[in-house]
């Protein structure tokens, strides 16, 4: 008799989880009940599941409701097909192609109309009228009493109990941007909307036993099945045995070009894989990802195969992964054996510029009616919701800030303190609208919408309205298409060296690269910045402490650099043990047998499951829910707690010693949601050697690549200045020379338009268009006749260099500019030329100063940064310091003073809550060194922004890497603009 049920999927307007309504109904003794969130299906399988636990028939519909959330009218799905009908339904709806409050005609649906919204003279087969219980007392005079037939009990669910009306009306009040105490009745529902006992709904309607006999016809009427079987499309041809023979095919044939005609390990190897993949049915997913892999190697996209996926040597014959799994020994039960349930995932990293059309090609080849994008579920954070539900009850902007920051400061403050802080702890984690997963994509066997309803977001694929963890209890496996600049930057430097040099490369040569000697001499430097993955501080470091020259110690290092690893300590016991190889004792001898080649320490997610396997006995059918645990990918930490219960369970049956056994799993938690496998580890190493090989042969082509993809670890600045340091000429943006994106001629690296603030694009266009078209700029005169500009426009262009081709003064051309050029109205869209063309006459201009600083702090206001001078120029002491970081070796635990120009700073709570800093500074003479910052010297000294500071503290030294543990340090002031 509930067939209009609210979860929070209903957004901002339910109040209970899908598992609770189902839980909450078998409480109430409801054996079949309707979900019907509002203008959306995506609790529809989370729901199913719930009430098949608790034995209770689930039953699929939708809320329509119109812009102002007025009910419009409920369907409810006869079946499956209803479902499927709903979903296209609503489908068409998010892609404008149906109006919302047209009812349309179904073949496997019922919809149900409010009593107060029924105007008809007649009712169609699969139409009934819902009514509420406070619309039975009006069917005695009703002109609608003779459809008593095609009546049905209306009794909506929004919360479960009448407390917990309160927190609805907070979320009414968010969803509608009001004061409670202003909130309209007509947005948010009856406080009676809540779960009752069906014979409370009976007596309410015991007037009317038809309409109560009417409401269980329907419900009995209905069913809906969903099962965890495979999802995905399941032949890539047209039958299965083709696809085994042509995967048989195309991986035989990549398995020479691997490895040649003859290595008889490789080929057993893929034998015994295409073996596991047939039997377990994963032969069409492996083929789906090798056609999307080859449609970019068509398009000559870069890509970078990696995921559980490339732990298999079939994956590495078909190209998907660049990583040879038999270099690598990589652990081949890991992913692919008997017992595994769910293929291995592919991520397929691609350019940012490449990636939205691999995807299109992914929809255009397997068909949007079976092709989705995978939706996400944005939730409410504490802090956020803290700050809204503040706003919605009346709090002044003032506390709000101090209720977000530090709630329990103000927790015992006033009641309504209180209320909000008690409001917040039940919102947190509450669907708070749906968005994209970061890549995920979905090719279905059967149309799509047989189990989702698909939004059109602005990226305009169509989206799933559910998110990752119920397409896989659906049992859809996704494909991750990312996007990565990384890759960006390699597939510009190529074309910019072929462009400055004049020299092609093949980008994919990886195994030269990794033999390279001196790649692997400039990787042991630590002077990767730009490089993808290994550039950040904490990254450099430990390269340089591992005094890493080789691929394989690469890999481990982009394992080991991860936050469960370094969290745990492990990370600083691999430094330890890597250096000091025959210094420790392995913890049991089992991880000596099975971790040898880490020196006893988990490093991987393979590791991992390697002790649970050899050291506790854990059957390999618990590795899968172990996996994804460790890759973040479980939605209760209840999955998590189990496999810890079995671990100790099974080590106790073992007699492993318990000590030994809870640090194991001491180290085994830290990775959870954190760690990576080997085989993902090493393909961020290869594209790390492509980075590497680029910047160790075409540097200045390489940085200006980096520059130009923008979102690596650092500023812009910061690749400027290292593009310097390597040999280029930093030019300033030149209305001849630069480009929108920055260029390089030679050595002579140009600024790019892009970075000048406040510059418009248009203006850009024109500049280049006409520059091309005609030729350079001759002067200043030409340039104004041939290029219409407003005058702010002008001024940003002077004040940057971008004339000083001509030989003029910034002042002498702001001069021309202000008092000869005639004040006229210019668009940057006018495209009509001057008909005639002039030069101004010539006057004869009194001296006018040059003045380098003043440059600079143009250049700082319209780029981010000083070129005409550096930062250390700018300064007003002439001091640099008492050494520079080539000293710090040789200062090691001296306490020294030093200079240094702000690059990058990383915040740390330490075990008691307290803030220590690590920094990131460059010297006088350009080269990086890192500093730490204890909580006291930070309380006494804090951070006042970027700058160049002066630092008196102690040289530490670990493994050869040193670093400045600062106990004051101050911020040193520049030369004043004289203009000001």
């Amino acid at each position: 008799m509930f067939i209009n049920c609210h979860t929070y999927y209903s957004l901002r307007h339910g109040s209970i989880s899908p598992t609770q309504l189902a839980e909450s109904a078998f409480k109430h003794d409801i054996d079949s009940i309707v979900l019907t969130d509002i203008n959306n299906t995506a609790g529809i399988p989370e729901f199913y599941f719930a009430c098949r636990q608790n034995g209770i028939k689930a039953i699929a519909g939708v809320d329509i409701r119109d812009n102002s959330h007025k009910q419009l009218f409920i369907l409810i799905a006869k079946n499956n097909q209803g479902l499927a009908e709903i979903n296209r339904y609503l489908t068409e709806i998010n892609q404008k192609k149906r109006n919302r409050e047209t009812i349309p005609e179904f073949n496997n649906v019922y919809t149900v109309i409010p009593f107060e919204n029924f105007v008809n003279n007649t009712i169609a087969e699969n139409e009934y009228i819902g009514i509420r219980p406070t619309d039975a007392k009006k069917l005695l005079s009703s002109r609608l009493s003779r459809f008593r037939s095609k009546m049905i009990v209306l009794h909506s669910i929004s919360f479960r109990e009448i407390k917990d009306f309160e927190l609805f009306r907070n979320l009414r009040a968010i969803d509608n941007n009001s004061l409670i105490s202003k909130l309209p009745a007509d947005l948010h529902a009856s406080s009676s909307d809540i779960i009752m006992h069906p014979s409370y709904i009976r007596n309410i309607y015991s007037d009317y036993p038809d309409i109560i006999t009417n409401t269980l016809n329907l419900l009995k009427s209905c069913s809906l099945i969903f099962d965890k079987s495979h999802k995905n499309k399941k032949l890539f041809t047209d039958s299965f045995a083709n696809d085994v023979q042509l995967l048989r095919k195309l991986s035989e044939r990549g398995l020479i070009k691997r490895y040649g005609a003859h290595n008889l390990i490789a080929y057993e190897r893929l034998q015994s894989e295409l073996q596991i993949i047939e039997k377990l049915k994963f032969v069409s997913y492996f083929l789906i990802a090798s056609d999307i892999v080859n449609y970019a190697q068509s398009k000559n996209y870069f890509y970078v195969g990696r995921g559980s996926g490339a732990n298999s040597i079939v994956a590495y014959s078909l190209r998907i992964t660049d990583v040879d799994p038999i270099e690598l020994n990589l652990y081949f039960e890991r992913f692919l054996n008997p017992k595994r349930s769910s293929p291995p995932d592919f991520d397929i990293d691609f350019s940012w510029r490449d990636r939205d059309d691999v995807t299109k090609y992914i929809f255009n080849r397997y068909g949007y009616e079976h092709t989705a994008l995978l939706g996400a579920m944005n939730t409410f954070k504490t802090r956020s919701i803290l700050r809204e539900l503040g706003k919605v009850n009346g709090l002044p902007k003032e506390e709000l800030d101090i209720l977000a920051k530090n709630p329990q400061s103000v927790k015992d403050k006033d009641s309504l303190h209180k209320k909000i802080i008690e409001l917040a702890s039940q919102v947190s984690g509450f669907p708070n609208l749906r968005t994209i997963h970061a890549g995920g994509i979905i090719i279905s066997n059967a149309p799509i919408y047989q189990y989702a309803a698909l939004d059109m977001p602005p990226k305009g694929f169509p989206t799933t309205q559910w998110d990752m963890y119920v397409a896989e209890d659906l049992g859809f496996e996704k494909f991750d298409i990312l996007s990565q600049r990384g890759l960006g930057h390699i597939r510009d430097c190529v074309e910019i060296v072929s462009k400055n040099r004049g020299q092609g490369i093949d980008i994919r040569q990886v195994e030269k690269f990794k033999k390279d000697p001196q790649v692997n001499d400039f990787l042991a430097t630590g002077d990767t910045i730009g490089c993808f993955y290994i550039e950040s501080p904490a990254m450099r470091g430990l390269i340089s402490k591992l005094e890493c020259r080789d691929y394989l110690t690469l890999v481990a290092a982009s394992s080991i650099i991860r936050p469960g690893v370094a969290k745990s300590g492990m990370m600083k016991e691999y430094i330890v043990r890597y250096n000091n190889p025959d210094s420790f004792d392995y913890l049991h001898p089992i991880m000596k047998e099975q971790l040898g080649e880490t020196y006893g320490v988990m490093v991987y997610q393979e590791d991992v499951l390697k002790v649970c396997h050899h050291y506790a006995g854990m059957d390999l059918a618990d590795a899968d829910v172990l996996r994804r645990a460790m890759s973040g990918k479980f939605r209760s930490r209840a999955q998590f707690d189990s496999i810890r219960d079995k671990f100790f369970t099974l080590c106790n049956k073992l007699n492993r010693p318990q000590k030994v056994s809870m640090e194991l799993w001491r180290q085994i938690e830290s990775f959870a949601g954190y760690s990576f496998s080997k085989a993902h580890s090493a393909s961020y190493a290869v594209e790390s050697y492509q980075s590497l090989f680029l910047k160790t042969y075409f540097p200045l082509e390489f940085m200006t690549a980096v520059i130009n993809n923008f979102g690596g670890f650092y500023s812009s600045w910061v690749y400027f200045h290292e593009a310097k340091r390597l040999g280029a000429t930093i030019k300033l943006p030149c209305i001849n020379k630069s480009e929108y994106l920055t260029s390089i001629i030679d050595k002579d690296i140009y600024i790019g338009f892009i970075h000048l603030q406040n510059l418009e694009h248009a203006l850009v266009s024109r500049i280049i268009f006409e520059r091309n078209l005609n030729g350079s700029f001759t002067s200043f005169d030409d340039f104004l006749n041939r290029c219409p500009i407003p005058d702010e426009q002008l001024n940003i262009l002077i004040r940057i260099g971008a004339f000083n081709f001509t030989g003029f003064s910034k002042a002498e051309l702001m001069w021309k500019s202000c008092v000869l050029r005639p004040k006229v109205k210019t668009s940057i869209y006018e495209t009509q030329k001057k008909l005639f063309t002039f030069n101004e006459p010539q006057y004869k201009l009194p001296e006018l100063k040059k003045s380098l600083i003043e440059d600079s702090y143009d250049e700082i206001e319209l780029i981010g940064f000083p070129v005409s001078m550096s930062f250390f120029e700018m300064l007003k002491t002439k001091y640099r310091g008492e050494i520079k970081y080539k000293d710090m070796l040789k200062n090691r635990s001296k306490t020294v003073k030093m200079l240094g120009a702000f690059v990058t700073l990383k915040y740390v709570r330490t075990g008691n809550g307290a803030i220590m800093n690590f920094m990131t500074w460059i010297d006088s003479e350009g080269k990086f060194y890192d500093t730490v910052h204890f909580p006291d010297s930070l309380k006494e000294y804090p951070f006042r922004g970027t700058g160049v500071y002066l630092m008196l503290g102690i040289v530490d030294v670990e493994f050869g890497y040193p670093v400045l543990r600062v106990q004051k340090f101050a911020k040193m002031p520049y030369i004043a603009d004289p203009r000001e």
